[in-house]
Formats: structure tokens, sequence, C-alpha cells
């Protein structure tokens, strides 16, 4: 039954959520190995050109229904939800209610979601957790589906290392070999912030990864790829996920002797 569930599977389908200017295309962009812009499609497959989804967008209206495809990966397929504001009920009930339907297990396996992915930019990391966050965490039952916070652009923190360091009288050829080392200490004081206001909600995330230099060629999503598989439930689905991701030759051989 398993098996036959599993052909029916065409897609690994990801919804991604987060404020504006999070990284959210970046990210999808290397874990598809592209630089272009997604295709955007309609939940019936029909193709919708850039101009309509760029002035819908200026109009402040956001479709999480939209499906966003990578040329490069068509294997995955992503649902954007722009950020909300805790005030706002009707932003806060559109994506709790596109969560819950496409969650659903009797939704059509096709249409389902299979992972959360939660972006916090630490471009803002003063208000990392905002009441948004937690409306989301203690109100949002995603059921199955797993919800994995990536703490994004955290190369930025080494800015406040070096304002820090400027404002203790450091030079900045003194300075360079500290950099690195508190910058880790410092997104692991942000980690753990965080980690413990959201730990403290009704429906936590399943995970926390830090992604950082996603702009650069070279960047490393590998980390993320394995934590998603990691959470999942269903074995299937990471063989599903893993055959499709293109980031990792090893992640593809290590799972290839687990399962």
């Amino acid at each position: 039954m398993a098996n036959e569930y599993m052909k029916n599977i065409k897609h690994f389908r990801i919804l991604i959520m987060g404020r504006a200017n999070a990284g959210k295309t970046t990210i999808l962009q290397q874990v598809c190995n592209s630089t272009d812009r997604p295709e955007v499609f309609d939940g019936k497959g029909n193709k919708i050109e850039s101009n309509i989804v760029q002035g819908s967008l200026a109009r402040g209206y956001h479709n999480m229904e939209y499906e966003l495809v990578f040329r490069s990966n068509p294997g995955f397929v992503f649902h954007d939800s722009c950020g909300f504001e805790a005030g706002s009920t009707r932003q806060f009930d559109e994506v709790k209610n596109f969560v819950v339907d496409h969650a659903a297990v009797a939704r059509s396996v096709n249409k389902r979601i299979h992972a959360i992915w939660y972006c916090i930019p630490m471009t803002e990391s003063q208000r990392a957790v905002t009441a948004a966050e937690k409306k989301f965490f203690n109100e949002c039952d995603t059921g199955y589906v797993p919800v994995i916070v990536i703490l994004t652009k955290c190369e930025t923190l080494q800015l406040d290392v070096i304002e820090g360091l400027q404002d203790e009288g450091w030079e900045m050829e003194e300075a360079h070999e500290n950099i690195d080392e508190r910058g880790q200490k410092l997104l692991k004081k942000w980690l753990a912030h965080i980690k413990h206001e959201l730990d403290m909600c009704r429906f936590p995330p399943r995970g926390y990864v830090s992604l950082q230099d996603m702009h650069q060629e070279n960047a490393d999503c590998t980390a993320l790829m394995q934590y998603t598989a990691n959470v999942l439930n269903e074995e299937g689905l990471q063989r599903l996920l893993i055959s499709t991701q293109q980031s990792s030759i090893l992640l593809c051989i290590e799972y290839a002797v687990k399962l």
C-alpha cells in the first residue's frame, strides 16, 4: 500500500515562509542549482506570466496556491507565503487555511505539502521572534508535516561583531582573527534565544538550520537537505527528497546505504 502511495507522488512539495527580504528565493535557487527566477503555475498546471505575478504582488495580493518550479529541477514544487503581521487576521487566516488544507491526509497526494521551511533573517536579529512567529507556532497545527526554522543571512552577524570590536577599541587588523570566532558565538546565542522562544509554543518547529552566504556561487545547502530528510516521518518521502535534491552526491550515497 505504501509503495503504491509513493508511486502516485510526482513532486516533493515545500511551503517556504518568512518575511520579505528573508532570502527565500535565493535559498530555492541554490537548492535547485539555478540563477533563474522560477516559473509560476496555477493549481491546474497553467503557466502564469511573470508580469501578471508581479502585478498581483504590487497590488498587495499574494497567492499561495501558485506553484513555483525551476527548470533546472522540476522535481521540486514550492509554495511561497509572504510574511504576515501579528495584527493581520486576514493574512494569518490565509496562511493557516493553506497549511491545514495542504497538510491534510485527505488531500490529493500530488497537492499535499511534505515540509515547511520558515525563514527568519539574521539581518533583523533583534526582532528574530516577533508576535507573528509566536502566533503561527501557537495556533497553526501542521500535523505530520514538519516545520524547520531556517536562520538566513547569518553572515550579516559579522557586521555586529565588527562594530562590537571597534567599540572595544580593536584595530581592524588585530580584530580580524576574532571575527569568525565571535560570529559563531553570536549565532549560537541567537539560535538559543530563538529555540527557547519557539520551543515553548504549542506546535514548535521540528528543527533549526542556519544558512549563510547563500548568494555565493558555491553556497552549500546540504545541511538543509539533510535535516529536512531526517525529520520526515515516511521513508518513501525521504527517498523522494534525496533523489530530487541536487545539493550533495554524498547525501545520496549516505541515504542509499541507510534506506
